[in-house]
This record gives C-alpha cells, structure tokens and sequence, in this order.
C-alpha cells in the first residue's frame, strides 16, 4: 500500500520533467518609433509620387491629367508599397526600407516592372506626353538607381524626394523651392537612422535633382 502511494504521488516520469516554453517574442512597435523614424515614414518615395505625379498631370491636361497621373500612380507607388508589404509579412526582408543588397535589388527590379507595364498602359490610352514621358524618366532613373545599388546603397528616399521637388519647381515656378528643406530633414532621417551616410544622402539628393532637371528639359520641349 504504501508503493501504491508513492507511485502515485510521485506519477508518472514525464511529468517530473521541467516543461520548457517558447520564448515570447515582443510584440513589434506599431508605427514609427522616432522623430527620425516618423519623418522617415512620412518623406517615403510612395508619398512623394502620390503627390508629385498627379500634379504634373494637372499641369499638362487639367483635371484629365490629374486622373493620368492617379493611374500613373497606380504602378509607380501603389503596387510597389503592396509588393514590399507583402514581402515584409512573408519575412523576406524586415521593413519599408529593404536595406539589404539583395531584397533591394529585388524590390527595384519589381518596381521596374511595374512602372514598364503602368507607362505601356498610359501610352497605349493616350495620355499626356509630360505624364508618359516623366514615367519614362522614372523609369531610367530606378534603373540607374539599380546599378549604383550593386555596388553603392545611394538612399532612393532622397533621390526621389529631391527629383520630385526639383521637377515641382520647374514646372511651377520657384514657390516649390522650400520643400528642399523637406528633403534635407528627410537627408537627417536616413543618416540619424544609420541607415545610410551622408554621402549616400547627398548622392542620392544630386542624382534625382539632375534626373529631374534632364527629364524636364527633355519633356517641355516636347510638350511645347
């Protein structure tokens, strides 16, 4: 009797053994988490194009163009943020910005595609040339951006923040100029963040600023 008690008190010997639990990962931080941060998610190349290409349109054809410019959005910014969210929730890079060389590459190539099918499209239905033809530059420009990435991380946030506020303020005069105090804090972000250097911030400036620069030349005389 006395066994029989020990036995089941003691009960069996697995459940003697300690249970060892799965660590519990913190949650991850909703939104920004940082002036830095916030800034940074604000100044991001999605935002820039929202308001950026619809304006364009509205200076090349009105209202009209500014309905090209929300479908030249469509592939220049929409699919693409949806393209990098999808590849964050499937842990295939670890936020918005994509630092590694790799996934960026990836993203850029994505972007590529899209912004050739969304330019096709806009040709084919006949919209403004100042639309078409600053998708086209756009165009150029990410796959300039491209190449310099493979050996260089130019930050693409202050190219086309800088390129978006240059070509702004050719077409509309120099009332746009102050938003460059937007890319220079957007400049700040990125180096406070660590996620370039200063010379990658000033690249990435001087870069878009020229492509804008070319992209309007090019596109005014033909638009005439």
């Amino acid at each position: 009797m006395p066994a029989v008690t020990c036995l089941s008190v003691a009960g069996p010997r697995w459940l003697s053994r300690p249970v060892t639990r799965a660590p519990v990962l913190p949650a991850p931080a909703a939104g920004p988490r940082s002036p830095a941060h916030l800034i940074s998610y604000l100044l991001e190349p999605k935002n820039w194009l929202i308001v950026t290409v619809p304006l364009i349109g509205a200076h090349a054809d009105g209202l009209a163009g500014v309905g090209w410019g929300l479908l030249a959005v469509l592939f220049a910014a929409v699919l693409p943020t949806l393209f990098i969210s999808h590849g964050i929730r499937h842990g295939r890079w670890a936020d918005r910005n994509v630092g590694a060389r790799r996934p960026r590459l990836i993203v850029l190539a994505f972007i590529t595609a899209s912004v050739t099918v969304g330019l096709i499209l806009l040709i084919v239905l006949g919209a403004p040339v100042m639309v078409t033809g600053y998708l086209a530059f756009m165009l150029t420009s990410v796959a300039v951006l491209a190449v310099i990435t493979t050996v260089w991380k130019i930050s693409i946030h202050c190219a086309v923040a800088s390129g978006s506020v240059a070509i702004l303020a050719l077409t509309y005069g120099p009332l746009v100029l102050p938003g460059f105090l937007l890319v220079a804090l957007l400049g700040w972000s990125r180096v406070s963040l660590k996620d370039h250097t200063t010379a990658q911030v000033v690249g990435g400036m001087v870069l878009g600023a020229l492509a804008a620069g070319i992209a309007y030349a090019a596109l005014a005389g033909r638009a005439g």
